[in-house]
């Protein structure tokens, strides 16, 4: 494995083997933990196209993934399917944050590679439990949504940490209660928690977002909360549902008017 934090991080977001890709990203938080990858800060040649996926599940748009459901098992596999696909997709943010963006501090890029080691991690424990319900991941379409707002803000490191840590992984923090809830129904306790162990790191997730939206910010001399609120406006012009988890929200760093803002207050 070559010992250049960036390139290593493109070179283990562009496979597509999915075991090999969860190799790779355990070697890469190895060798920084141990401090033997070497960082080029000033790189910038960035992996361009789409990254390595398995040939399966099937992508489709999201209005043609089937609904899932709680009472079967394989409604739940179905459920369970789509946490993996999220937490597989999560791995790729990580790695392209790390690879992607130029000069900035050393912390930024091992933060990052710490997220996708977790988000590797997710991504087994719930291939685990969904192999237990008699499923494979690729055994059901998906859908490439979360991507899809990594290539929007592939221009810029600003709008990437305040649109996809602060805006999609945070969605995360708000619907796991409702899910763990409709589980704990189903009698699927190991699932819940499994949910819990993700819901706690994803709250670490989103801090790491906040405290890197708030730097750029710094850096050029912007208000965060007029930063953020011209970049939902940019990108999501409908505005956010609801529900929020506020509780989650504020533990990863949300302020009060960043949650006034988002429910309209």
């Amino acid at each position: 494995m070559m010992n250049e934090l960036r390139k290593a991080a493109a070179v283990a977001l562009q496979c597509a083997d999915v075991d090999e890709k969860l190799f790779r990203v355990r070697e890469l938080a190895r060798l920084q933990r141990e401090g033997t990858l070497l960082l080029d800060r000033s790189a910038d040649s960035a992996m361009t196209g789409e990254p390595g996926r398995p040939d399966r599940p099937h992508l489709v748009r999201a209005a043609k993934v089937a609904r899932r459901g709680f009472v079967t098992l394989g409604a739940r596999a179905s459920l369970m399917h789509a946490v993996a696909h999220i937490e597989f997709n999560a791995i790729n943010l990580a790695l392209d944050a790390a690879q992607r963006f130029a000069g900035m501090p050393e912390l930024f890029y091992s933060d990052w590679l710490t997220v996708a080691e977790e988000e590797a991690y997710h991504f087994e424990l719930i291939r685990a439990h969904l192999r237990h319900l008699g499923a494979e991941y690729g055994d059901f379409d998906a859908h490439g949504g979360l991507w899809e707002m990594c290539e929007k803000t592939a221009h810029d490191v600003l709008a990437r940490m305040a649109l996809v840590p602060r805006v999609l992984e945070a969605r995360g923090l708000d619907v796991t209660p409702g899910i763990q809830t409709k589980l704990t129904q189903a009698g699927d306790n190991h699932a819940v928690s499994l949910l819990d162990i993700i819901l706690r790191d994803e709250i670490g997730h989103v801090a790491i977002g906040n405290r890197w939206f708030r730097y750029c910010c710094e850096q050029r001399d912007l208000d965060p909360l007029a930063t953020f609120t011209d970049l939902l406006a940019d990108y999501y012009p409908k505005g956010l549902m609801g529900p929020y988890n506020m509780v989650a929200r504020e533990q990863a760093g949300f302020t009060a008017l960043e949650m006034a803002l988002l429910t309209g207050q």
